[in-house]
This record gives structure tokens, sequence and C-alpha cells, in this order.
């Protein structure tokens, strides 16, 4: 049975668009074309799709996944190989669920984690390496800008995205308050966190802080982000940093 590029999205839960960036790439291709230019893809085309999306799952780069599919071809060690990749997965996502439970316990209960606590799911380099990896694989498809995860100082990273949390948070906190965007104490909380910024390697003056959290309202990836953790935080954040750097006394 032969199935179109429509068939196929329907079964796999793939989009078209995806389907045909597939084939695009050389990742996916059909078994044969149609006279009248359809895609037509049969029982082989869907089982390897199944070991991409596997492969995926596994937040494993296009190009790799090509490689490794063309490298071996016995379904049933590939099939092997993932689920063991999975199993260790699952473990993954097992100690990060734990934090997150905790994390959800200590807010609950109005209690403060301790910051080792929080961050107990990324002990790892190679943690680091997975949980960045969809951030990644976005910037260079969308952006065709690379993202460095060739080394990484957990420790330093785990500085970082404690006061990222710490930051958002606090905004978070504010927007559901009805603090101003304006307000002095917000304009203070930039300052402290653009400080930070520029102390771990990252340049930014108030004027670069605030294009970085426009750029936000345009990015899917980031918008979705924020305002999943609050409605409305994006927008708020974007707010906030254009007052901000708009303040003379920014500068001073």
């Amino acid at each position: 049975m032969l199935y179109t590029v429509k068939e196929l999205s329907a079964i796999s839960n793939v989009t078209i668009k995806t389907l045909h960036h597939y084939h695009k790439i050389g990742l996916l291709l059909p078994e044969k074309v149609s006279q009248a230019g359809y895609r037509l893809y049969g029982r082989g085309e869907v089982e390897r799709l199944q070991a991409i999306l596997f492969y995926r799952e596994l937040e494993i780069p296009l190009v790799q996944i090509k490689q490794l599919l063309e490298r071996d071809v016995d379904r049933l060690r590939i099939l092997t190989e993932q689920r063991t990749m999975l199993r260790k997965k699952a473990t993954r996502l097992g100690q990060i669920l734990g934090t997150l439970e905790k994390s959800i316990e200590a807010v609950q209960g109005g209690v403060t984690m301790g910051k080792q606590e929080m961050f107990a799911g990324f002990s790892s380099e190679e943690e680091w390496k997975s949980a960045l990896q969809e951030q990644k694989e976005y910037l260079q498809e969308t952006y065709e800008a690379e993202l460095d995860t060739s080394t990484i100082d957990v420790q330093e990273m785990n500085e970082q995205a404690r006061e990222a949390v710490f930051f958002m948070t606090e905004l978070a906190d504010a927007l559901r308050a009805g603090v101003k965007h304006f307000d002095e104490r917000i304009k203070e909380r930039i300052q402290t966190h653009v400080a930070f910024l520029n102390q771990h390697g990252h340049t930014m003056t108030a004027v670069d802080f605030a294009n970085q959290t426009a750029f936000f309202l345009q990015d899917d990836f980031h918008l979705a982000m924020l305002e999943a953790q609050q409605t409305g935080l994006a927008y708020y954040l974007s707010a906030a940093a254009q007052a901000f750097a708009a303040d003379p006394l920014t500068q001073s």
C-alpha cells in the first residue's frame, strides 16, 4: 500500500511541511513520485519515519539521524538501540520530574528550596547538552545560528539558570500582583539582572536587553516559553525592559 503525503501526515501526526522538509534534505524520500507529481510512500518509508521520530524524541539532530539510518539498515538493531537510549532519557526525565514535583510542593507549602535542590536534575554536562538541544536545533533551523554546546561549565550554567529562574519568577509575580512595568522596583531588578549577565560573560547594555526582549515577542520559541510561565509575561518583560532603557538614570 502506498500513502500520499497527506495520508502519511495523518497516520504519523507529522505535518506535511515537515515531511516535505525531510524529503528536501534527503532524510525521508518517497518510494516513488506519480506522473501527477504526488509523493508516494510505502511500508519501508513508514518504518523509516517511525525510526526518525524515535530519534527526534531523543533530541538527536536531523543530520545525525540521517547518518545513523544510513549506517545501519537493520531495523531490529535500530529499535533496540533506540529503546536503550529512550530508557536513559526516561531516567533523566524522572530525575527532572522529581525536582519539578518538589518545586511545586515547595511553592504550595510556602517553603524555599535550596539552590542545589532546585537543579538536582542538571548535574552533568551531558544533561545540560540534552536540555539545550531543542533550542539549539530551533536556532539552527530557523535562523541558521549556532548555539555552541561543545563545552559546558555545569556550575556556571546552573548559576545562570538559577538567576534566570529567579528573575522571571519575580517578574511573573509582579505581573500577577498588578505592579506596573515602569515601577522603580522592576527597573532595579532588571538592572541587577543585566549586571549579572555582564558579570557572567554576556556583554549587555540596557538597550541590548530591551532589543532582546522585543525579539522574544517575534520568536515563537521564546514567546511560548515565557507565556507558558505566565500569560502576558513576554509583553510585560518587553515593556519593562523598554522603560528601563529609556530611563536617563539607567546610564548614570
